[in-house]
């Protein structure tokens, strides 16, 4: 989402045996030879409530205009993928000042915060400090909201997004209300990644660009050991009747962009047979039961 609601202050491979080329020498019959491969542990993903985002008009969210005087609720998701090879936090949540307090309305928008990173993290033995990389899909408001929490990790961008929270020419970000939100970023050891990013080198944890909602917006591919290719989506989607309708906000960056990102994360999902994950969409993250498998 784009909508600044809150002004916040600092906030293997396995390795195989190769068989020799040259002559080896004979083996005694009871003697067998046998290769042990370790395998690497499975790719396992937690799923993170990182806020609720209640919309009384969902008028902003479809140029159609067909959803004017809907209401929705959105859940607000944040992953933790564990791989063999390290960490990666997907996206950072609402602000860490919401945490425990009532819910903040502003405009169309009721947020809420029950936990924050830190402790579910906690809750699942993980310390913050052990998160290798951190990524977001985007810079908006609900997407960055706990970057103090993880200043450890290698933070995962591609030079668009980061174009757009630090202007080359020193100008103001696209978002000026969000600039000491982004100040926090700048401390943070960095990665610029390009159009397609392998996070671990072996294919199972892809970043890949979807510009459009914003201009360097992306989405996150994953090979699960029972789901499969899982596709979460960022906000290229907010619910299931923006993919079903390729429905496009009206604070988006881009439009076009949009649509050209929407086909071909479809063509990308439909070629591989992935699950698809609308990141703020219930009745995608609910039955996940916390895990994706």
């Amino acid at each position: 989402m784009r909508l600044a609601l809150l002004r916040t202050t600092p906030l293997s491979a396995v390795l195989l045996a190769a068989c020799a080329t040259e002559a080896a020498a004979p083996v005694e019959a009871d003697e067998p030879q046998v290769a042990e491969v370790a395998e690497a542990p499975a790719l396992t993903v937690n799923v993170l409530d990182c806020g609720k985002i209640s919309i009384s008009d969902l008028d902003a969210f479809s140029t159609a205009g067909d959803y004017a005087g809907q209401a929705d609720e959105f859940t607000n998701t944040c992953y933790l993928i564990n791989h063999p090879n390290g960490r990666l936090l997907w996206d950072l949540g609402l602000p860490t000042q919401l945490v425990g307090r009532a819910p903040f309305t502003q405009q169309i928008f009721t947020v809420s915060v029950e936990k924050s990173i830190t402790d579910q993290l906690a809750a699942l033995g993980v310390a913050a400090s052990e998160l290798t990389y951190m990524s977001i899909s985007h810079s908006h408001f609900d997407h960055i909201g706990q970057v103090d929490q993880v200043q450890g990790a290698t933070w995962l961008v591609n030079q668009k997004e980061y174009d757009a929270m630090f202007p080359p020419d020193g100008s103001p970000p696209a978002d000026p209300a969000l600039a000491a939100n982004y100040a926090l970023f700048q401390p943070m050891e960095r990665q610029i990644i390009g159009a397609e990013h392998d996070v671990f080198g072996d294919g199972s944890v892809l970043i890949f660009a979807t510009p459009g909602h914003t201009p360097g917006h992306t989405s996150l591919q994953l090979k699960m050991p029972e789901s499969g290719t899982v596709l979460l989506t960022g906000d290229l989607y907010h619910r299931t009747e923006s993919r079903t309708l390729s429905r496009v906000p009206r604070f988006n960056n881009n439009e076009a962009d949009t649509a050209g990102s929407m086909a071909a994360f479809e063509a990308r999902g439909a070629a591989v047979g992935a699950k698809v994950i609308i990141q703020h969409e219930p009745a995608d993250v609910t039955p996940l039961g916390g895990i994706i498998r």
